[in-house]
């Protein structure tokens, strides 16, 4: 756990947090400025800096992310999006990935 994360602190349970879903390796929760009528983050429990890191490091808790992912989007058609690092939008630096659903999505983003 990196002390100032505040995913890391969400986790801890020091920080509240709609929390939808977990299982042993990563949880979901409700993104506090959603920009989709389903708008959750699913996050590894570890800290990773970002989904790189992840992939290199912790091929379980990636995977575990991935299924969590698809459950929370409950069957719906879902875009599942990861920024990695401050040039494209990343702002919370601890791995983690948008799971987007409930509207039309257009091709290509941003």
């Amino acid at each position: 756990m990196e002390r100032n994360c505040l995913f890391c602190k969400i986790v801890a349970g020091e920080i509240p947090a709609s929390i939808v879903a977990s299982n042993e390796l990563a949880i979901a929760f409700n993104d506090i400025s959603p920009v989709a009528p389903t708008h959750l983050l699913v996050i590894p429990k570890a800290h990773y800096e970002n989904v790189s890191a992840l992939t290199k490091e912790d091929g379980p808790s990636l995977v575990a992310l991935l299924e969590l992912a698809e459950e929370v989007a409950a069957g719906a058609d879902f875009r599942l999006v990861f920024n990695s690092g401050a040039g494209v939008g990343q702002s919370v630096f601890h791995a983690h990935g948008h799971v987007l659903a409930g509207r039309d999505f257009a091709w290509p983003p941003g």
